[in-house]
């Protein structure tokens, strides 16, 4: 059964351009009902009562008759609501809290106690009706009304504010809601993540922001290009009937089994820099790193051969890259032969067949470079900016992980090797 109330402010949503649909969701109730009601048929709760019935007694109690005598929206004797009838301020609060629910875009079943407070504080100041009128009309008793009153003026959150933003600062202001979240939860604190969201948005708290821009070391089609194996991996899986639906598969049951690198830049003060990372698909483990003047064979030679250094004797990887130069020069795949990687390669201008690569670059021109003043920075110097990243990115900086059984933790790349027993 619907009340009065409900039955009013559906019809008032109508009156106000709403659709039948944005009404009964507005409500909560189904949109044949706000059809009915709209074509007339009320509930019994509408309509009005027989005031006697054959015999009942006559008069009113003396208790009832003064509650009707002094009605719940009977106007104040002053203020702007003075001289209006009871049915014109009762529109006025149906107008009120219509306009509230659309602000907050909730429904009035789900409005809390705490917010019928806020509301009915608002409506008090505006209309100067008294505290039993706003009480009886919000459906909100007068005990719990002046509970939440008597903490409007709280912070609520005064306590965790602080401790958000350590977690904030100690992500060096790359952490957004949900990393920051896990934070806390790493140090104890109990806060769910939506109220961490909402701290981090009321104290101005915004992670960096990416600004992108590409480098291309294309130099057109010299040979052909090796398999593009991720892709070929996803499409096996596919053809084996399972439901795999990413277009490349770029996952690896062991550290080291597949790589990614590529080449980003860097505009500086009056030069530019490049770097190639070589990334460990496992867990997204940057293995090495090579920063040069020159986008050139040197560079990715030189980050490749000191990742293969750091991978266990015997090992044998594939290297995913994209279509550059350095790539398909005669010394970059003499060193995969040597060292026995198997090469693989993007499609031409098909960005999103590196994508672990691109995803880091993302993530790391965010976090350290972009929003910084580079002003004066030598080269020198910006390599030691990229080698402390790289080192925090490894066992600082909290990644989220799925797990195999389902859900996921938040946990640094070399913590999580260390709790799986593997080397670092």
């Amino acid at each position: 059964m619907y009340s009065r109330e409900d039955v009013e402010l559906a019809l008032l949503a109508l009156g106000e351009g709403m659709s039948k649909r944005e009404a009964a969701e507005l409500v909560g109730c189904g949109e044949d009902a706000v059809r009915a009601w709209a074509a007339g048929r009320l509930p019994h709760s509408c309509r009005p009562r027989e005031r006697y019935r054959e015999g009942a007694r006559r008069g009113p109690r003396r208790e009832e008759a003064a509650m009707c005598a002094r009605g719940t929206y009977d106007p104040p004797a002053t203020g702007p609501l003075a001289g209006l009838t009871p049915d014109q301020i009762e529109n006025l609060l149906l107008r009120a809290v219509l306009d509230d629910l659309k602000g907050g875009g909730c429904a009035p079943a789900s409005i809390s106690n705490r917010s019928k407070c806020e509301l009915g504080e608002r409506l008090r100041r505006a209309t100067g009706l008294p505290l039993r009128s706003v009480t009886g009309f919000l459906r909100i008793s007068r005990s719990s009304y002046e509970y939440h009153r008597a903490r409007l003026g709280r912070d609520r959150d005064a306590g965790l504010r602080p401790l958000v933003r350590e977690a904030f600062e100690a992500g060096r202001g790359r952490y957004g809601y949900r990393r920051v979240h896990a934070e806390l939860r790493r140090r104890g604190v109990v806060a769910s993540e939506k109220r961490v969201r909402r701290v981090m948005r009321e104290e101005g708290l915004v992670a960096r922001r990416p600004r992108r821009k590409r480098h291309s070391s294309y130099e057109g089609e010299p040979d052909a290009r090796p398999a593009n194996l991720p892709r070929e991996r996803a499409e096996a899986r596919r053809a084996a009937g399972e439901d795999f639906r990413a277009d490349h598969d770029f996952s690896a049951a062991a550290p080291g089994e597949l790589l990614v690198t590529d080449v980003t830049e860097f505009a500086m003060d009056g030069y530019r820099c490049y770097l190639s990372p070589v990334v460990d698909c496992f867990d997204g483990m940057p293995l090495a790193w090579s920063l040069s003047l020159h986008p050139d064979s040197a560079l990715c030679d030189s980050s490749l051969a000191a990742a293969l250094d750091a991978l266990p004797g015997g090992a044998r990887p594939t290297v995913h890259t994209d279509g550059g130069g350095p790539y398909r020069a005669a010394s970059w795949k003499g060193l995969c032969e040597r060292r026995h990687v198997a090469r693989s390669m993007s499609r031409p201008a098909r960005s999103g067949d590196n994508a672990p690569a691109e995803g880091f670059f993302g993530t790391l021109k965010t976090e350290m470079f972009d929003g910084r003043d580079w002003a004066g920075v030598g080269l020198e110097e910006f390599r030691g900016e990229v080698d402390a990243y790289m080192a925090w990115y490894r066992d600082g900086r909290l990644k989220r992980f799925d797990e195999p059984g389902g859900g996921c933790s938040y946990e640094t790349i070399e913590g999580r090797r260390r709790r799986l027993g593997l080397a670092v």
